[in-house]
Order: C-alpha cells, then structure tokens, then sequence
C-alpha cells in the first residue's frame, strides 16, 4: 500500500527535474543568440557559431554590419529567359 504513493512521488519529482533540464537549456540556447546579435552590433559575429546563429534567427533590426547587410538583402542571380528566332 504504501508503494503506490512513494512510486507516484518518485514520477513527479522526476519529470519536474525534466521540465527544469528542459527549459534551462531553452534559456541558455536563448543567451546564445543574444550574444551573437551583441557581437553583430559590436561589428560582426566573431565565430562560426555566431554566424551559424545569425543566419538561422537574425540580426537585430538597423545592425549596420556587412555581415547582417548581406543577410537582408540577399542576391538572386536569375538567369534571363532568352528569346529564339525559329526559322
């Protein structure tokens, strides 16, 4: 009898251990790119990383970098539809 209530006790601190693990590595992943938008403001990303950071969420917005003017304003080459004269 008294094993029903310790085992739903263990489940519970169990998963809000998880729960805890979850969103700690949410809000790190969340300072992660915060730091790199800091260094694109500073200049530019200063790793690999933070560029990786940057093309997947962003630069902030009016960041002055070349690094993030590059991501703005991408170019698409198009190659032009040609025309041909049936004879």
């Amino acid at each position: 009898m008294l094993r029903t209530p310790l085992a739903l006790a263990t489940m519970a601190v169990c998963a809000l251990a998880a729960a805890a693990d979850v969103s700690a590595r949410g809000l790190a992943g969340a300072a992660e790119v915060e730091h790199a938008r800091m260094n694109a403001l500073a200049g530019g990303p200063t790793n690999a990383r933070d560029a990786e950071l940057l093309e997947r969420y962003g630069c902030y917005s009016g960041t002055r970098s070349a690094f993030c003017q590059r991501l703005s304003h991408p170019r698409r080459y198009h190659r032009k539809h040609r025309r041909h004269r049936h004879r």
